[in-house]
């Protein structure tokens, strides 16, 4: 039997300049506010929230479904390596002030156990580790519904300063 998924998004500009315009935590409390209008395409498309945020840690959810499968019947990895980098990511962008950025410039996965529709919600959680001027590294752990470990990732951003 066919199954089939619809989902929407809007227009990614007028949120990309948000992001630059107030400080990064002001930014992510409003989207984990429920702010959809906020929400990154790639979070709709994937289906995960942000649903916390505070200086230097956020947290994603994301309910698995067989839309998030791959060909042997478990959640594809790179569903988790991308909630890994938002929660990284978001993680360090919390800690940028007005008129700064950040991206991505290495990530690490380590998948600990195979993820399917009876994991349950799972939580990804990011912390930053390091923040420097040029260069901050998090971290993030993603827990299924019975609070198992079930991916782990390091991730090194480079933050881009407001232009004088």
């Amino acid at each position: 039997m066919e199954r089939t998924r619809t989902f929407g998004w809007s227009d990614p500009v007028p949120v990309a300049h948000a992001a630059r315009t107030e400080s990064g935590i002001a930014f992510l409390k409003r989207i984990a506010g429920r702010d959809r209008q906020q929400a990154a395409p790639v979070a709709e498309c994937l289906g995960f929230q942000l649903v916390e945020a505070e200086v230097g840690k956020v947290v994603f959810e994301l309910m698995p479904g067989e839309h998030h499968y791959n060909p042997i019947g478990a959640v594809h990895g790179g569903v988790l390596a991308t909630l890994c980098d938002s929660a990284t990511g978001a993680a360090v962008h919390s800690r940028l002030p007005e008129g700064a950025g950040y991206t991505t410039l290495e990530i690490k996965v380590t998948f600990l156990k195979a993820v399917t529709v009876a994991s349950g919600l799972l939580r990804c959680t990011g912390t930053v580790l390091q923040f420097g001027s040029r260069v901050a590294m998090s971290e993030a752990h993603v827990i299924d519904a019975n609070g198992t470990l079930v991916a782990h990732a390091t991730s090194t951003c480079l933050i881009l300063q407001p232009k004088a």
